[in-house]
This record gives structure tokens, sequence and C-alpha cells, in this order.
């Protein structure tokens, strides 16, 4: 099917139901698209015991739209671009110690949690998986979702400075968690018990660190660029060109593309230049700019998130899984958060049940489906797509509904 059908649909149907979202439901947008397209999914497939016409007419539409591939090699890129650039670098500077630990120990914690309570639970229900495969699993869904976490955390009143840890953590730990799957998808590949610790080593050094010095690099030559052209359209040129080009140099070099936006955002985003009297306005249609990307790239990808219902495979056992592995990813969460934010309380300026609003607040998104569909059936795939996507629905809808409420009735006795 030809790309610009793909992309007109999408757009078409993200826009039919922003517009129910805004009359009927008035939730926020990312929320309310999910349930659209979930409630319509579902009357798809209502309808098809009368005539599956319409249903497999949108599956076949589905089939050709490469999720994985779109999201992570595409949309991620502009997603976190836009994600960072409207974050303030002087407030995570002030947290960077508590982002680091969080996006890198807490990752690598999850993920071995996850996958050992996964391993030990699914032979309950008859679904003995091996170890390495249940790891796999932890890996893909221990990253909080910076695409999720920007797109509804920031509206739940949570103090500033626990805010800018969960944002802060969530834009970096996907680019970690992204490389902790990387290992251990070329483990069970390769059908190894392990891996060799400087392959390991070298692995997290070309992304993760390339990736950031690669970011840093070309967002200094971005910002500099900037500086010198006080003209809106050239500047979006030059901004589209650096997350593109630097997206395609990022993959050619085997770092992380995702740490690079990043890193890039950040600095473009900071520019000093922005606070310029000359340069407001330049400055106010270039953030205007991306935040109509933000919300258009946000619109179509929720919208995909809720399409996926249809090609699910259901299976009860599948569905089993699913609530009985829900609670302990929480669960992971909440330990692999407790003993940072221990030895880091007095350097966080300890915020009154921050394990607990870290722990609701670390919501999953369309990367775990994306990282879940790239699994081989060998490794179980339409298993832990299910199990995937049922933690992804129930953490977009159910927490991000409730995480405003949840803080107000934690009752912060803290400036805002």
């Amino acid at each position: 099917m030809d790309p610009f059908l793909i992309a007109t649909i999408l757009i078409v149907i993200a826009a039919l139901f922003s517009c129910l979202n805004i009359k009927l439901l008035k939730l926020p947008n990312t929320i309310g698209l999910v349930i659209i397209t979930i409630i319509a999914s579902l009357c798809a497939i209502v309808i098809s015991f009368f005539d599956d016409t319409f249903l497999q007419a949108v599956k076949q539409f589905i089939s050709h739209i490469d999720f994985t591939h779109i999201l992570l090699d595409i949309m991620l890129s502009f997603l976190l671009f836009t994600g960072s650039f409207h974050t303030n670098l002087k407030q995570l500077k002030v947290q960077r110690l508590a982002i680091i630990i969080f996006a890198t120990l807490g990752t690598l914690v999850s993920t071995f949690l996850v996958g050992g309570f996964t391993y030990l639970i699914l032979p309950i229900i008859g679904l003995p998986i091996d170890f390495i495969y249940c790891l796999l699993f932890g890996a893909l869904i221990s990253p909080t979702d910076p695409i999720a976490v920007l797109g509804i955390l920031k509206q739940a009143g949570i103090p500033k400075r626990l805010e800018n840890i969960i944002v802060g953590e969530s834009l970096f730990n996907d680019g970690v968690g992204v490389v902790i799957f990387l290992t251990v998808f070329k483990i069970a590949e390769s059908k190894k018990s392990n891996l060799e610790l400087f392959n390991v080593f070298h692995l997290f050094g070309q992304e993760v660190l390339g990736g950031i010095i690669f970011g840093i690099l070309l967002g200094w030559l971005t910002a500099r660029l900037l500086r010198i052209i006080d003209d809106y359209s050239v500047q979006i040129i030059i901004t589209l060109a650096t997350i593109m080009g630097g997206t395609i140099l990022a993959q050619h070099f085997h770092f992380s593309a995702p740490l690079s936006m990043v890193a890039i955002g950040l600095i473009v985003g900071n520019n000093p230049t922005k606070n310029d009297s000359k340069s407001k306005m330049t400055a106010l249609y270039i953030n205007k700019f991306w935040e109509l990307v933000d919300i258009l790239l946000n619109a179509i990808l929720f919208v995909m998130i809720g399409l996926e219902l249809l090609i699910l495979i259901y299976n009860e056992d599948y569905l089993i899984a699913s609530l009985l592995v829900l609670p302990l990813v929480l669960f992971s969460r909440y330990l692999s958060l407790f003993l940072p934010i221990f030895i880091l309380r007095k350097r966080l300026k300890f915020v009154p049940k921050m394990e607990i609003i870290m722990t609701w607040g670390g919501l999953r998104g369309g990367i775990s489906i994306a990282l879940a569909l790239s699994l081989t059936s060998d490794m179980h795939r339409e298993l832990f797509l299910v199990i995937t996507y049922m933690i992804v629905i129930f953490s977009i809808i159910i927490q991000g509904l409730s995480i405003e409420p949840l803080v107000k009735n934690l009752d912060l006795k803290i400036k805002k």
C-alpha cells in the first residue's frame, strides 16, 4: 500500500477521533484517542459477527503498517527532539545524578526483576518460558515511555522537581532500555547463556555514550547556526535537517539515535538567543512549529496503538498471563526505584511518597509495543505482544487518568 495513502488515512482518523474526544470525552488527547480507537476497534469486531468485510479491510490496512520501523526509525527521533526541545535544561541539571541512576541502574534492575517474576509466574498457568525470553520481555517493558510521559504527566500537578526527574528519566531510559533489549536479544538469538562482558560494555559505550556525545556535538553545531540566522523558515529547515540527517548518521555509526535526539533537543531548545528581543518572534514561530509536529505525531501514534488491538491473537491463557504479570511489572518498578531513592533522598530533597508517584507515573507506551513486535516467533512473540499491549493500555488509560487524583490524595505538603 502506498505510504502516502497510509499516512493520509491515519491523519484523517486522528483528526476525526480528536474532534470526538474534544466534544464528548474531553480527556487529554493522547488518552482520548486511545480510548476512542479501541472502542472503534471493538465495534468492528462486533460487526464482524454479522459481516466481516469491514474488519478484514481494516486488518489488511494495519498489516501494511510497519509499526516498529515507523516508530523506532522515523517518528521517535522527532518526538524525542520535540520533548527535549521544550524541556528546561537548567532544571534537569539540578537532578542530573538522580536522572542518570534511574535511567541506567533503575532500568537494568527492573529488567531482571520483571524477567525473574515472569519466569516464575508463567509456569503456574501452563506457559513455561525460558528465562532468557522472560528477560527479553523485562527489557522491553521496563523503560518508561517519554512520549506517554510528556503527553500525560505534565498535566497531573506533580511537584516540579519530581516532574523534572520523571520526565528526564523517561527521555533517557528508552535509549538505555533499547541497548539492554538489543544485548539480551543477541544472547537469545545466538542461543547462548551469556555474552562476553567486553561485548556488552562495547555495545553500551558505542550506543549510549556514543549517542550522547554525537548528539551534543551536532546540537552545538546546530545551535551555532541558529544564532547567526534570524529567519524562522531557515531555522526550521536547519532543525529538520539536523533531526533527519542526525538520525541517519547515528544509525549508520551504531549510535543511539534516541539519545542523540534528546541531547540535540536540550541544547537547541535551551539556546540563549531565544530570549533576545530580536529573536523572540523567530523563536515563537519555531516553538509553534514543533508543538504542531509533536501534536500531530502523537495523535498518529496513539491511533496506531489503539488499532493494534485488531491484530492481537486472542488466547485465554495469554489474557490470564497479562493479568498476572501486570502487577508484577508495577511491583518491579517500585523495587527498582526504592533503593536509589533511599540512597539519594538528601540530594533529591526528598519528596514524600516519591517512589509511589514515580511507580504510578512511569507510563509505558508505543516503544514497548514496537520492541515486542520485533520479537521472533521462537521468542514467544504473540504471548509477549499481548501482555505488553495490555500493560500499555492499562498504563495510558488507568494510570494516565488516575495519576492526578493520586497526587491530590497523597496531599503533598511541598511547593509545586
